[in-house]
This record gives structure tokens, C-alpha cells and sequence, in this order.
């Protein structure tokens, strides 16, 4: 079974979460845009955050037999620093074409101020003008009622519900948006948002057509392998498989797909790792560590590389 981690802020990790990312059978992952845990205090570094993310991070992911893509947006977060997120607005329209780009995002709300009302729309307005998808961040305060709002704001611009992602999902948020076409992500995030016991319940009572695991791992307390665990607690506990492959994998695919920049060839058909490659001069080796080095005419990967046991 091939896993995608659609979520997860890479940049906060270790190259042992790549290595381990990998092992599980995490084939490919999205680094959402998001804020970095202190708030920035000018737009040059969001420019270099958002350079980091769409270059060297994919760079990184790719030593380890990861694909790397990405989001990028304006945070609900900062869209409340209206100086920063004036300039911010500038820069986003230039990185959302570049390679590996799969969506607009994570966007929405944080405080449902009219500040983060205003950045939300005019960055789903760039996403209908590109044709992008869009990743939402629901609110972790008043949940349920950011989780219809941001969904009444797409459908008031005009965004098909299945070119939106609504992320941080829980159970009382899931039903209206199951119901109102929009995909359903939930984060598999330790002691908060939604745990492994908690995804198997709600893929049982509502099954996997629209929803999508993922592990929204950060620089927090939180689990580089959240969809490889659930999967493998799923099976364990008698969801089918092809519900599984649809949650943990193929709906994801399907979603961000639509970008035009993710596709399964991408990772079944990849280059060969060599970890003497620099980026910009700068090696991921240290201290005289050998470096992995693939044939490249050895498949880098079989279907029994990738069985979560």
C-alpha cells in the first residue's frame, strides 16, 4: 500500500522523519504555507520561508525517495498583520506557478476577523485565476461554525467544492462537509484535532469516497507518521482496503492532482537518489557520512517496499 502525507510542515522535521516517513511507505507529501510558531516581522522572510519550501525542502524530501510538493498562501495567522499581509499578497502569485505547486494554501480562518476574511477571499480569487486548488485551515476556537463559513465563502466566489480541501476536520464538522461536496481532510495530530482510534470511527460511519488522512506533523508535539499509523490501525481494525488506499492515498492524488503538478508517475518512476547532490553548494551529508547512492536502472520501488506490516 503507497501512503501520501498531503500535510506536513516538513521544514520543522528531521531527515530521520524523511528516513522513517519513507520506510513506512510515504511515497509522496504537500508542505502546506503556514506560520512558523513566532509571528514574522517583515515580508523578506516570508520570501525566503516560501523559497525554502519550493526549493531546498524538495530538494531534501528527495534524497530520502520522497516527492516533495507544496502550497502556498497567506496564513489566517498573519492575514491580521495587514502590513506584512499586504506584501506577502504580492509574492504569492509569482510562487504559486513555480514546479510543485499543487494548491493555493492552508487558508481560512484562525480568529474570524475581517482581516483573515478579507486575504481569504482575494486568495481564492487567485486560485480560481490559476486554476488551483485550495487547502483550508479551519479555526481550532468555534470550529464548527469557521467550518461552514469558509465552505459559504467558496461557494460565494464560485469554487467547485471538489477543488477545495477542508482540512482539521472533527466529528462535528464532517457531516456538512461530506455532505456539501467538499473533501474532508482530518489531521492525525497526538492529544488534539483527531486521533488514529478517532479516523477509524469516522472512515467506519462514514466511509472514505471524500476523505483524507494526514499528519499535519510540525514543529509541535506531533507525528511524522500519522497516516501510516492509521492505515495500518484501520486494516487492523476491518476497514477495507480500498477504503484505506481511498483515504490514506488515492483521494489525495485525485484532489491535488487537479493542479496539473502531482502526478503517480512522479513516484513510481523517479530519479535515482544521490545523496552527493548539492543544492545551491549545500549538502544534506555531515561529518564524512557515506552517501546513498541508487543504480539508476534498479526499480527504486516494488509494492512489497511499500506493505505497512
Amino acid at each position: 500500500m503507497m501512503l501520501i502525507d498531503p500535510h506536513a510542515h516538513m521544514i520543522s522535521r528531521t531527515t530521520d522523519d524523511y528516513e522513517a516517513m519513507a520506510a513506512a511507505g510515504i511515497v509522496a507529501l504537500i508542505e502546506p504555507a503556514f506560520w512558523i510558531g513566532q509571528p514574522r516581522t517583515n515580508v523578506g522572510s516570508y520570501l525566503d520561508y516560501l523559497s525554502h519550501i519550493v526549493g531546498f525542502e524538495r530538494f531534501r524530501a528527495g534524497h530520502f525517495g520522497i516527492r516533495h510538493y507544496c502550497t502556498i498562501g497567506l496564513n489566517s495567522k498573519e492575514a491580521n498583520n495587514e502590513e506584512l499581509a499586504e506584501g506577502v499578497m504580492e509574492l504569492i502569485p509569482r510562487f504559486a506557478l513555480k514546479e510543485g505547486v499543487v494548491a493555493i494554501g492552508e487558508i481560512g480562518y484562525d480568529e474570524q476577523t475581517a482581516l483573515e476574511d478579507k486575504y481569504f477571499r482575494l486568495q481564492l480569487e487567485l486560485a480560481k485565476k490559476l486554476d488551483l486548488p485550495v487547502m483550508i485551515h479551519t479555526p481550532h476556537r468555534d470550529k464548527k461554525r469557521g467550518t461552514s463559513r469558509s465552505m459559504d465563502v467558496c461557494d460565494e466566489h464560485g469554487l467547485a467544492p471538489s477543488k477545495v480541501v477542508v482540512d482539521h476536520n472533527n466529528e462535528e464538522t464532517v457531516r456538512e462537509t461530506l455532505e456539501r461536496g467538499y473533501w474532508a481532510a482530518f489531521s492525525i495530530y497526538p492529544s488534539t484535532k483527531m486521533g488514529n482510534e478517532r479516523m477509524v470511527e469516522i472512515l467506519r460511519q462514514f466511509g472514505a469516497r471524500q476523505v483524507i488522512v494526514d499528519s499535519a506533523c510540525d514543529w509541535g508535539i506531533s507525528e511524522p507518521l500519522g497516516v501510516a499509523k492509521t492505515a495500518k490501525l484501520a486494516l487492523q481494525k476491518g476497514i477495507p482496503q480500498a477504503e484505506v488506499d481511498l483515504a490514506c492515498y488515492r483521494n489525495a492524488l485525485e484532489a491535488y492532482g487537479q493542479s496539473g503538478q502531482m502526478k503517480e508517475s512522479d513516484w513510481l518512476n523517479p530519479p535515482a537518489i544521490d545523496q552527493r547532490n548539492l543544492y545551491e553548494g549545500n549538502s544534506i551529508l555531515r561529518g564524512g557520512r557515506e552517501p546513498k547512492i541508487e543504480d539508476a536502472k534498479q526499480p527504486r520501488r516494488s509494492m512489497d517496499d511499500l506493505i505497512i506490516k
